[in-house]
């Protein structure tokens, strides 16, 4: 083996629609060392990547097989409907499930949206095989489709646009990996999606001391010292407020002289 096939690396799978780019880039300035390999998959196989060992960590689309995986959800996305843009919807910022009744409603077999039963409006005579092949039956002029907000912009086109859709089900995002195999670099990665600091040791607390260990040689020195130098400040506070003491109502001192206390002589 090469010394580049030898050095350690991170594998990503994401899915169309979420963009890594933010969390790569900080990545690769906190572990320069440790190459991150990115890799698209498609939202319905990401689980079988994962569990199958071809990626350390992906960032999916929920739910996910929990019984295998953990996940993070980081956020959740707006779903739009994506319609052409001489449509009679453009003529409102939003909609609601109920505005699309009358209209032939596309659901592609990689649907991510999860619906209960399918979409609303009328069904279409097929099911089109991808997201993709339905964005282009839409700029055909036969039907409208419902996505989330990351894949309509990922398959934006000049002749289509889209509006917020109020009512429908949305799509989560989430970090994901296998239960089994939460790593050091997978806790790294974690570490940059939440936004932790270079020098946050969440995730990786040192070991705790045992139970009755005493302080070190040094440590006990520096008590002592820090507990000499209260006590003489005590001792020294007291000087200060013996000395007090005599001066404000303790016996007078005896002028000094032969005369002792006899007074100034006379005149003569």
């Amino acid at each position: 083996m090469t010394g580049s096939e030898d050095r350690p690396s991170f594998r990503l799978a994401y899915v169309p629609g979420v963009t890594p780019d933010k969390w790569a880039r900080i990545w690769n300035e906190r572990l320069p060392d440790v190459p991150l390999s990115l890799t698209q998959v498609p939202a319905a196989g990401a689980d079988g990547v994962l569990l199958d060992g071809d990626a350390d960590a992906g960032l999916v689309r929920l739910p996910v097989d929990r019984s295998r995986l953990s996940a993070i959800p980081l956020y959740t996305e707006t779903t739009v409907v994506v319609i052409p843009r001489d449509h009679l919807v453009t003529a409102a910022d939003e909609v609601t499930a109920e505005d699309l009744a009358d209209e032939i409603v596309l659901h592609p077999l990689d649907d991510v949206l999860g619906w209960e039963e399918r979409p609303p409006g009328r069904p279409a005579l097929e099911r089109p095989a991808t997201t993709a092949d339905a964005v282009e039956l839409v700029a055909a002029g036969i039907g409208v489709l419902l996505m989330p907000l990351s894949l309509a912009r990922l398959h934006h086109r000049k002749d289509l646009t889209y509006r917020t859709v109020t009512d429908a089900p949305q799509s989560g995002v989430a970090l994901s990996w296998p239960e089994d195999a939460h790593t050091d670099r997978v806790e790294d990665f974690i570490g940059i999606v939440r936004g932790r600091t270079v020098n946050s040791t969440r995730g990786r607390q040192p070991d705790p001391a045992p139970a009755g260990r005493k302080p070190a040689a040094g440590k006990q020195q520096s008590g002592m010292r820090q507990s000499g130098k209260q006590q003489s400040g005590k001792q020294q506070s007291g000087k200060q407020q013996t000395g007090g003491a005599r001066r404000g109502g303790g016996t007078p001192r005896k002028k000094s002289g032969s005369g002792g206390g006899r007074g100034k002589p006379r005149r003569r």
